[in-house]
């Protein structure tokens, strides 16, 4: 089947467009058509070498990457949602229930961000209000209740800020479900699949293991807000990006995450079938080894890692 060129390029994938459709119009298997493969692979490999931490700022935003339910599609079989957190409403921006991956019975969490318009209007963004993290820690209690392991997709700019949320409790709803999946006796694993925002990241990425895909990020703050705040205007964002540092590669050199999950070149976008398997094997591989460990072994490992990230921080700060 011929390959369809991406509906949407970001500014520095503009080069990539014309071999795009050239490959659409040649025959697959042709050497005309293999050589212009070949030649459009390279290309993409050598943008991916040279991308700038803005530029993976705009990778993990780009509205082609896998969303949760993608990742649930696929690797999750007999999966139940459960809706609602029992004291105020259901959230959209927050998909949970239980399923399987690979044959093992799990927990699934994971925000959703949405495709159209009026998808990103349902779904908030991703943006999760205090009644989405609250039905989290009640699936994050079932996990407890029947021994199930607990994976998180993590995906959202943040939790929402709104004047509504914060009436509702949101600071506490968000530090109550990083309690939870700390104290929660089962194995965890997060993937950080686009964004990772803030708290309302956090919420769903305390587990004994986070995995982040190559061109995600993950900080307490966007760079646009960053910028904001530091140089009262938005357009230093790039600049902001460079100096968070919240790229894969940083994260998983200052010991924030465990294990990068590979895309394929040009970004997971350009192969979302391979880039999600992929993913599954690597979330499939850390609860083979986490399901080895009985729960005080587990809830040891998981202390001594939280607590050594918050030391670091603190000597560093010293």
């Amino acid at each position: 089947m011929n390959e369809a060129p991406t509906r949407k390029y970001l500014a520095f994938e503009i080069e990539v467009r014309p071999l795009d459709e050239k490959l659409v119009a040649l025959k697959p298997g042709s050497a005309e058509h293999d050589a212009a493969l070949t030649e459009r692979d390279a290309l993409l490999q050598k943008i991916n070498d040279g991308l700038s931490p803005w530029e993976r700022v705009q990778l993990a935003r780009h509205p082609e990457r896998p969303y949760t339910l993608d990742f649930i599609e696929r690797l999750i079989t007999e999966f139940e949602p459960l809706h609602g957190d029992r004291l105020f409403g259901e959230d959209p921006a927050i998909i949970g229930g239980l399923g399987r991956l690979g044959g093992r019975a799990v927990v699934v969490l994971g925000q959703q961000k949405g495709r159209t318009a009026e998808q990103r209007a349902h779904r908030n963004f991703g943006m999760a209000r205090p009644e989405g993290y609250r039905k989290a820690q009640r699936l994050m209690e079932m996990a407890g209740r029947f021994q199930l392991p607990i994976v998180t997709f993590v995906d959202t700019p943040g939790a929402f800020p709104g004047l509504e949320a914060e009436e509702r409790g949101q600071a506490q709803a968000i530090a109550e479900s990083i309690l939870k999946l700390l104290d929660t006796p089962v194995p965890s694993v997060s993937l950080v699949i686009g964004e990772g925002g803030s708290g309302g990241a956090l919420a769903l990425a305390s587990t004994d293991t986070v995995l982040m895909a190559e061109n995600a990020v993950y900080s307490v703050i966007s760079p646009e807000g960053c910028a904001a705040i530091l140089w009262k205007d938005a357009a230093q964002a790039p600049e902001a990006a460079r100096a968070l540092r919240g790229d894969a590669a940083s994260l998983k050199e200052f010991g924030i995450v465990d294990e990068l999950v590979t895309e394929p070149a040009g970004g997971a976008h350009r192969d979302p079938g391979a880039f999600m398997d992929s993913a599954g094997a690597a979330i499939s591989a850390c609860l083979d080894e986490l399901c080895g460990l009985d729960q005080k072994a587990l809830l040891t490992r998981r202390r001594a890692r939280y607590r050594a990230m918050t030391q670091s921080a603190i000597t560093e700060k010293n």
